[in-house]
This record gives structure tokens, C-alpha cells and sequence, in this order.
């Protein structure tokens, strides 16, 4: 069966911030019996195969989420048609992602995760930072679960 909605979740390396969004968020639509896709890809290509990082498994597994299977893939131009919603963790990526991205079909696919023009914190050089934004992204999944599911 064709999923409802397309969502991909996206930043630097695919190992950190959008492998948690991506986890989080299959696993809330899960628990809703929703019809959507799910997944991740960082602007970068470091880590293309690689799992999540070790910090961010261990903050996700803490709050019952395991993202521990998920595998590092790099942003393509192809996936600019395939996703109905693309959701960017900060405003470099932002920028990178439109750079690749845009046009004025896909314009509209393209936002900021967090609302109000925010960013996620990159808790990449900060070991303290892996929890409180995976409950940031926690937070934010069910919001966007709403706003998403009042969209026809």
C-alpha cells in the first residue's frame, strides 16, 4: 500500500539529529496506526552506512526508542520528488538542502523541524547535549504528527 505521507528528516551527517527525528517519528506514527514513511539523510557524505552515533542510540533507548538499525545515507536530488515533507534540523542545512533542492514545486516541502525558525543543536561535540535534544525532538515529532495529520 502507497504511504499517506513521505517525510524525510535531514542534517549534517545523518548520525546525529535526523537519525533520532527519523526513529522517533516512525515509531509515533507507528503507535497510531498511520500510513507514513519515514526517513533520514544528512547534506553530507562522511558517514553514508554507518549507524547513529553510540550517544544518540543510548538517548533515544532511554525514552523507548530504538534507532539502533537505522544506517547513514547521503541527501540526493531524486529525493526531492519522492517526499512530500522535508524537514531540516538547522539553517546551514537549510540553506545546503535548498541549494540542492529547490524549486518552486518543492519550495513548499522544505521547512525548518523546529518551529519559529529555531534549530536543533547539533549535540555532536557535546556529550551533555544528546538527551535534552532527543526530548526536543521528541517534543516535536507529536506536534508535527498533528499539524500533519489536519493536512489533506
Amino acid at each position: 500500500m502507497e504511504p499517506e505521507k513521505r517525510i524525510l528528516m535531514v542534517c549534517l551527517g545523518n548520525i546525529c539529529r535526523s537519525p533520532l527525528a527519523e526513529g522517533i517519528m516512525r515509531a509515533k506514527v507507528l503507535e497510531r496506526g498511520l500510513n507514513w514513511e519515514i526517513a533520514s539523510a544528512g547534506t553530507g557524505n562522511w558517514h553514508i552506512g554507518q549507524a547513529p552515533d553510540r550517544r544518540g542510540i543510548a538517548a533515544a533507548k532511554a525514552l523507548g526508542y530504538d534507532i539502533s538499525k537505522q544506517r547513514a545515507q547521503q541527501l540526493t536530488f531524486e529525493m526531492r520528488a519522492y517526499y512530500d515533507h522535508i524537514f531540516v534540523m538547522d539553517h546551514n542545512n537549510l540553506r545546503d538542502v535548498q541549494s540542492l533542492l529547490y524549486d518552486e514545486e518543492s519550495k513548499n516541502k522544505i521547512s525548518l523541524f523546529l518551529a519559529d525558525q529555531q534549530s536543533v543543536t547539533d549535540p555532536y561535540f557535546d556529550n551533555a547535549l544528546f538527551e535534552p535534544v532527543c526530548k526536543q525532538i521528541e517534543e516535536r515529532c507529536e506536534e508535527l504528527i498533528e499539524i500533519l495529520s489536519a493536512q489533506v
